[in-house]
């Protein structure tokens, strides 16, 4: 098999790495990176490669006891060259749903791998727990959890559609980089729909032990959430009416 070649030229010596993580100030051997910022190059390049086409494993899974839902991306090549795919429900899915799903609910949690199932088996269990113990100091109600193999942002508003719920939160793995391959975000929405556009979705991003430590980011969405069910409104319009508010 060949080696592929990737560019280093980026890897320039125009800062210091004490004040960043990013690949600046690392110096050079000549024309080359040094060793040690090679290697660890390497690494994280095959770190973010296996984030990505790898799954959330079963042990991880039976522990947490959720449903095991599908998409229409039935493969992971599928998924990333047919994002629409990942947007969909697989009929299966679907009439799994209509029978067991909770109709209604106050807040649906939803969790998919995306495209790092590392940042969901790294941070999903400890932003679920802190953000399901928030809700419940606030009083806040929420439907059982349900994981999807290979979903897509958009697959919220689907399942909006077919439960109902006022809110949505979707654990999903984010698109791994050099600097992380474990990060997930949390998207919210109040009422999702087929007709939802981008900007009604919130997004709490960047959730890894080096970003947003998950525990935080499970608190921090539970007042999110209480502000969306107060204002009954995502997005841009829950930020419209927090300023007409004040």
């Amino acid at each position: 098999m060949s080696e592929v070649l990737l560019d280093t030229s980026f890897l320039e010596v125009v800062g210091t790495s004490k004040e960043t993580p990013a690949r600046i100030g690392v110096g050079r051997a000549g024309l080359r990176p040094l060793t040690k910022t090679w290697l660890k190059f390497r690494y994280d390049h095959a770190a973010a490669v296996d984030a990505v086409n790898s799954e959330v494993s079963k042990s991880f899974l039976d522990k947490r006891k959720w449903p095991i839902l599908t998409t229409q991306a039935l493969d992971q090549a599928t998924y990333i060259r047919r994002p629409d795919l990942g947007r969909k429900l697989s009929k299966e899915s679907r009439e799994y749903l209509m029978e067991h799903g909770q109709k209604g609910a106050t807040v649906q949690i939803i969790v998919s791998n995306g495209l790092s199932a590392t940042a969901i088996e790294e941070n999903a269990e400890d932003v679920y727990l802190s953000l399901c113990q928030s809700l419940e100091l606030l009083n806040i109600p929420y439907a059982p959890t349900f994981y999807f193999e290979r979903g897509r942002v958009g697959l919220m508003d689907e399942i909006g559609e077919l439960l109902q719920p006022e809110v949505i939160l979707y654990f999903i793995g984010e698109r791994p980089g050099l600097l992380s391959a474990e990060s997930m975000s949390v998207y919210m929405c109040y009422q999702p729909n087929a007709t939802t556009i981008e900007s009604d979705r919130l997004v709490v991003s960047n959730i890894h032990r080096n970003g947003l430590p998950p525990v935080e980011a499970g608190a921090y969405i539970s007042t999110i959430v209480e502000k969306m069910l107060h204002y009954k409104a995502s997005g841009v319009k829950l930020l419209e009416a927090e300023k007409k508010s004040k």
